[in-house]
């Protein structure tokens, strides 16, 4: 049966994550039902990321099996049915075998912080004014690319094997106005972005030492802060070198 994968974008603000739940509107199930609407048939969705609830993606990729031809104007018709926050980007025939979720060989994320109050960055960045000692933040941030056991950014009912992360990406972009943290790495665990960006910005107000962060990777313990959601962009999924083929079909413009 062809495997097909969706690229897609949207804005996390009115979603309860990514991922199908029930009694809750999810990118998922908005993706799944204009799918209905054109093909007339349910279609499984599998995601290669989960994002949580209120969290924005540049990049997100699903994959589904489907025997039937494909509408050969899907991306514009899954468009015209998916709400303003919610676009298709491409659409790329693979192997049956391609698998979103297992052939990512990274993720990379960033969070958005403003340092002046902005009402235009309010639904997509972090109102952040304090003080902050930069040159810890680096430190802090480099020094993640060391470790390997994440179970202290990860949040408590987490159902997975083990807590090892390997961070290939860990910087600061300072602007003028503005700053980004931006990470990598082959697996994240849930909430592991977040609770890493408030712990690093806890250093950078001196109210968490880099002695008191380094025992965070050997002792059994919560690091216990978190920054909210709405800073937070998946912007990249990764496969390997030529993955996908050359041509998709990507968004129609008239």
């Amino acid at each position: 049966m062809p495997r097909y994968f969706i690229e897609v974008v949207y804005r996390g603000t009115n979603y309860s994550g990514f991922q199908v739940q029930e009694n809750a509107n999810t990118i998922q199930a908005e993706i799944e039902k204009a799918f209905k609407i054109i093909h007339q048939s349910l279609v499984e969705l599998t995601g290669s990321s989960r994002t949580d609830a209120g969290v924005h993606a540049l990049q997100n990729f699903f994959h589904f099996d489907y025997e039937e031809p494909l509408n050969p104007q899907f991306v514009y018709k899954m468009n015209a049915l998916l709400p303003q926050d919610i676009a298709v980007k491409n659409l790329f025939q693979m192997p049956s075998i391609a698998h979103s979720r297992f052939d990512a060989t990274s993720r990379e994320y960033i969070y958005n912080m403003h340092r002046f109050k902005d009402p235009f960055l309010q639904a997509t960045s972090l109102y952040f004014p304090y003080k902050l000692d930069i040159d810890l933040m680096y430190q802090a941030s480099e020094l993640l690319k060391q470790q390997t056991n994440f179970f202290a950014f990860s949040k408590t009912n987490t159902q997975v094997k083990n807590f090892n992360c390997r961070i290939t990406k860990s910087q600061w972009i300072i602007g003028e106005a503005t700053l980004t943290y931006n990470i990598e790495a082959n697996r994240f665990l849930r909430g592991m972005v977040r609770a890493l960006t408030a712990t690093l910005l806890k250093i950078g107000r001196h109210k968490l030492s880099m002695s008191d962060f380094e025992k965070l990777f050997t002792e059994e313990r919560k690091a216990g802060y978190s920054v909210p959601a709405h800073g937070l962009f998946l912007t990249k999924v990764n496969y390997p070198q030529n993955y996908f083929p050359a041509t998709g079909l990507p968004f129609t413009v008239f």
